[in-house]
């Protein structure tokens, strides 16, 4: 067997939840993040940025993510996506996107999975619409058919379009989809996720998480919900991988737990 390739923090790691930007509009899409979220950024949101950084800290796989802002773009982003997937090989895992109002969703999703894309990415408060919006269950109904996971951003300090409860319907509507809640289920949300969400059939990831909560809080979250299920995630750039080892450092994980979060889940999730 293959020595297993250790990260800066001491597993083999994938990060579940960085973004990805064209080179011409990386510094504006970072901005927005940084100006919606009031969040510091770690850098400029180039891509070259992200894989130096991932590289210097022997980071084994990025899944790297980005939505349609409008109906418009999504085929634009499914390309820049899978573009830099074929060109990375080794090192990326892409999720596509699609947007309530591209009529064509079903030939898109197809095209998604024939361009080996490997799952669907969601942010509907910049997509604007709701996570249980009528539009939007026939595109699921599909996704769940072609067997993509969803990867949804979770969460919101001014509007509930991705609140917990939102997303618990949906899985009682689709007990087969594959469902990551970003952000721990739900961004300024916790109490709600812990309500709606903890303990049920959907993974988290911990991106975007750690900044604001308690380590106390961010621990009962994993281990009430089930460590099997959780993703280490950074949400570059908003983060990046000298922070994250930082903000792990307080928590009282076992190896074990380790083990999964920072390698394993995602391995299992994505049949790698």
């Amino acid at each position: 067997m293959a020595e297993e390739k250790k990260s800066i923090f001491g597993y083999k790691t994938v990060d579940f939840h960085a973004h990805a930007f064209p080179d011409k509009i990386a510094e504006k899409a970072a901005q927005n993040l940084e100006t919606y979220y009031h969040m510091p950024l770690v850098s400029k949101g180039h891509f070259d940025t992200l894989l130096q950084k991932a590289e210097a800290a022997n980071i084994d796989k990025l899944v790297i993510l980005s939505t349609a802002t409008k109906p418009e773009q999504v085929e634009n982003v499914n390309n820049y996506l899978a573009s830099l997937a074929e060109q990375y090989p080794e090192r990326l895992v892409a999720f596509g996107t699609i947007h309530p109002g591209y009529a064509n969703y079903k030939e898109e999703l197809r095209r998604v999975k024939s361009l080996g894309l490997r799952g669907i990415k969601l942010h509907a408060d910049f997509q604007g619409f709701d996570l249980d919006a009528k539009e939007m269950l026939p595109i699921y109904e599909e996704i769940v058919k072609l067997g993509l996971p969803i990867l949804f951003h979770m969460g919101d300090r001014t509007y509930d379009r991705t609140s917990p409860k939102r997303l618990a319907w949906l899985l009682e509507q689709y007990p087969e989809m594959i469902a990551i809640g970003a952000h721990l289920g739900g961004v300024f949300m916790w109490d709600e996720s812990i309500e709606y969400l903890v303990g049920k059939n959907l993974y988290f990831d911990t991106s975007s998480t750690l900044h604001e909560l308690a380590p106390e809080k961010f621990m009962y979250i994993v281990r009430q919900h089930g460590v099997d299920k959780i993703l280490f995630g950074t949400d570059y750039p908003l983060s990046d991988y000298e922070l994250e080892y930082k903000r792990f450092q307080t928590l009282p994980l076992t190896e074990e737990e380790k083990e999964k979060i920072f390698y394993k889940n995602a391995y299992r999730l994505l049949g790698l």
